[in-house]
Formats: C-alpha cells, structure tokens, sequence
C-alpha cells in the first residue's frame, strides 16, 4: 500500500496539492485529511466555495479508490452527488473522513463527511469511481 507521503508527493504538483489537501490517516476502507481554508478557497462571506469542498472530497475518493486498485489498473470518477449542510469558514481547518461503502472489480462508491473544526457537519459527499486499465 502507498504511503501518506508518497501519495502528497502526487498530490503535491496537481490541483489538490495546489488546494493544500494534507492526508492525514490512509487504510483500504478509509481515508481522512484535512484543509486550512485560505480566502482564494472562499466565496464571498468567508465561505469554502463549493467547488473546493467538492474537489477535496473527490481527491478523498480518489484516494481510497488508488489504496484498493489491482496492478494494472487506474480510476476516474463518475459520479458525484454533493449535500451542502453548513460552512467552513476562512482561517480554520476543515477535516474529510472519506469511507467505502462499496468496493468492487468494477466500481468503488465512497462517501466522505467535511467537518469544520468545530466538528460541525459541513457537507456529505458520495461518488463512484469507475476502475478500468491502465
């Protein structure tokens, strides 16, 4: 299994690198990581964008997806569905805690919780990774 640090070395040159998603916990059924929430993140109000908790939780997937992959295969999601539930807010730290719900031959479902710091349920994130060959 790839490490935490091998996977930031990846991660790092490529928009979640740029997003400073930070891993903080790997396992086949689970992965956790966390992102300081900078203003360039922000909508107006102080406010992760949208688009930032989506792309944070779709690495997250990714991830989890990457950990269970069979030699000689690669992933790509396919699906996403987004519940907005509260908000980070700029200068804190929101935490993804990412599990499988299902992890087959074909497809991996995985649905990741964002929390604020305050462990304030922020958004809930479901996606499919379809997994094909390399």
């Amino acid at each position: 299994m790839p490490t935490i640090e091998s996977l930031q070395q990846i991660l790092a040159p490529l928009f979640p690198g740029l997003m400073g998603v930070r891993l903080v916990e790997l396992a086949p059924e689970r992965v956790v990581a966390e992102l300081t929430v900078r203003p360039d993140l922000c909508t107006t109000g102080g406010v992760l964008h949208g688009g930032a908790v989506m792309a944070f939780a779709d690495t997250l997937g990714a991830v989890g997806t990457v950990l269970n992959l069979p030699e000689g295969k690669r992933t790509t999601t396919t699906d996403s569905s987004t519940k907005f539930i509260g908000a980070g807010r700029v200068d804190s730290v929101v935490r993804g805690v990412c599990t499988a719900l299902h992890r087959g031959r074909t497809t991996m479902v995985w649905q990741t919780r964002v929390e604020s710091a305050q462990g304030k349920l922020c958004a809930v994130v479901t996606q499919t990774q379809l997994v094909m060959d390399a």
